[in-house]
């Protein structure tokens, strides 16, 4: 297929969009999108209808969708209120009443009868994670656990498609390998995924043995595997915790993989999605044993290639609104403890809950946010909003939220949770721990926390400030001075209220002076 508009030419065959002599780099699934719209001008295309055959009928979110559309207007220049060229007929669909000026031939009615298409292995997911989890093996005789199997597989697809960035196969195209031994590289081309999860489930007396094992289709490779052994008393409730951990550590698992795979390519290849999993990786690090300025530099800017390709790309934003959060927290540079900094996190936050009001980040993003600005039941509000969004969203700066509220015996689960789902959890959840067991004076199994954290985070200021506290609150002034005295050779600067007074947001006066008492015990200058 080969048409004109305005001064853009798109070439299927060539998989192709330019812009005169100028290509323009668009995702494959946006340039689907665009063609399947353009083949189709003379209707108004439905919501279902571009879920059928532009994802053929994969179980995707309307957010992912809207993105989509979003990142076709872009790349064609229509990004204007007029919607000169894609409308959007509320509540009806969308259509291209842009001027074509070379005729499609008459074939080209779907995505999948248009001379577009290609084998599934060579670009059908090279933009996002897609998944597909087939039928569990039941290794028993007994046909009642092969319901059960099959109920763990279709709650595993639910609770997966749950995370906007993954493209979850549904059931019906997932079961048709039951009771067959497929090759997973087969799997993987007849369904157009990258990553395929197959399980057992085997009964023994009173206990259940459950597995499961994450394989990318690519190479074959095995990602992750794990079993679970429960003792068979609730059936229900088994199904519901095994269910849950194995969505919730999978989806880690797939980002870990992703951003491996983004690194082996070239930068001029990388997409929007690509430049997030970089940049937030890169995040990450600020928050592991070394915090570097560079670190920071670096995700923003990943971050800023991945909004120059989509600007309405959600998860970018709030990922940039978390870095600017983390240059006023930290002493870095010149946003340290700036208000506008602060500000512009608040605004980049607030931007992407509008660009994607069921991304659980961006509630999350806007809550953090909320917190340093002692909002606390707004900043509540929004990591709930989150957890609502997707109940096996976890994130360690709700724990520090409810600290800051005043609930540290719920932080200290939600920081547990944490840890436990997410075989990657950022250190700085040991540091929130230790904060929570401090506030219910629980010092010893604080000392635990943050004697984790800063062996494991030498360089960040506030497990020693943490630290000294806690010894100090059990009587080792020794030791609370010492780490008084690592504090002011990481930053020489710092008072009590210079610092940590303009950080800490305690909505409670009790929280707030047995905190610093703390401090001052230490001998952290005030």
């Amino acid at each position: 297929m080969h048409c004109l508009f305005e001064d853009f030419a798109l070439d299927t065959d060539r998989r192709e969009l330019r812009r005169g002599d100028d290509l323009v780099l668009v995702e494959p699934q946006v340039l689907d999108l665009l063609a399947y719209l353009i083949a189709n001008r003379e209707r108004v295309i439905s919501r279902d209808d571009l879920f059928a055959s532009v994802w053929r009928g994969r179980i995707v979110s309307e957010s992912a969708l809207n993105s989509r559309i979003s990142a076709a207007r872009s790349a064609i220049g229509d990004t204007g209120q007029d919607q000169r060229l894609i409308k959007t007929l509320p509540r009806k669909g969308f259509r291209f009443i842009g001027m074509i000026r070379e005729d499609l031939p008459a074939s080209a009615v779907s995505v999948s009868d248009a001379p577009m298409e290609k084998p599934v292995s060579e670009y059908n997911f090279p933009d996002a994670p897609s998944i597909a989890v087939l039928p569990f093996t039941n290794l028993s005789t007994e046909m009642e656990l092969q319901y059960f199997a099959d109920g763990i597989v279709e709650d595993i697809i639910t609770d997966l498609s749950r995370f906007s960035e993954l493209f979850v196969i549904a059931r019906n195209s997932s079961f048709q390998y039951r009771g067959k031994s497929p090759d997973v590289r087969q799997v993987g081309q007849e369904l157009g995924v990258r990553y395929v999860l197959e399980g057992s489930v085997r009964r023994g007396s009173d206990r259940l043995r459950i597995s499961a094992q994450l394989i990318d289709t690519t190479t074959g490779a095995h990602r992750w595997a794990e079993r679970y052994d429960r003792k068979l008393e609730d059936v229900f409730a088994v199904q519901d915790e095994v269910v849950r951990t194995i969505a919730t550590i999978l989806i880690a698992h797939v980002k870990k993989a992703e951003t491996e795979r983004t690194r082996t390519k070239p930068p001029n290849s990388w997409l929007a999605y690509d430049y997030y999993l970089q940049a937030a990786d890169a995040f990450l690090r600020t928050f592991s044993s070394s915090f570097r300025v560079d670190d920071l530099y670096e995700a923003r800017r990943l971050l800023q290639g991945s909004l120059a390709i989509d600007a309405n790309y959600a998860r970018s934003c709030a990922l940039l609104a978390n870095s600017h959060v983390a240059a006023w927290h930290n002493a870095l540079d010149g946003d340290f403890l700036n208000p506008c900094t602060l500000d512009e996190a608040h605004q980049l936050a607030c931007k992407a809950v509008q660009l994607d009001a069921n991304l659980p980040q961006a509630h999350a993003s806007l809550g953090h946010v909320l917190m340093y600005k002692h909002q606390h039941e707004a900043c509540i509000a929004e990591f709930e909003r989150a957890i609502e969004l997707n109940p096996n969203y976890v994130d360690w700066r709700f724990g520090l939220a409810l600290v800051y509220a005043g609930n540290s015996g719920r932080a200290i689960d939600v920081l547990k949770s944490y840890m436990r789902l997410d075989p990657f959890y950022a250190p700085i959840a040991c540091c929130i721990l230790g904060l929570a067991h401090y506030m219910l004076k629980q010092y010893s199994q604080a000392l635990l926390s943050l004697r984790d954290f800063t062996s494991r985070a030498p360089t960040l200021r506030n497990g020693h400030v943490l630290l000294g506290a806690t010894y100090a609150q059990l009587g080792q002034l020794g030791e609370a001075r010492a780490r008084a005295a690592e504090v002011l050779r990481l930053q020489p600067s710092y008072t009590i209220a210079g610092t940590s007074r303009r950080i800490i947001a305690f909505r409670s006066e009790e929280d707030d002076k047995h905190f610093f008492d703390g401090l001052c015990k230490a001998g952290l200058p005030e």
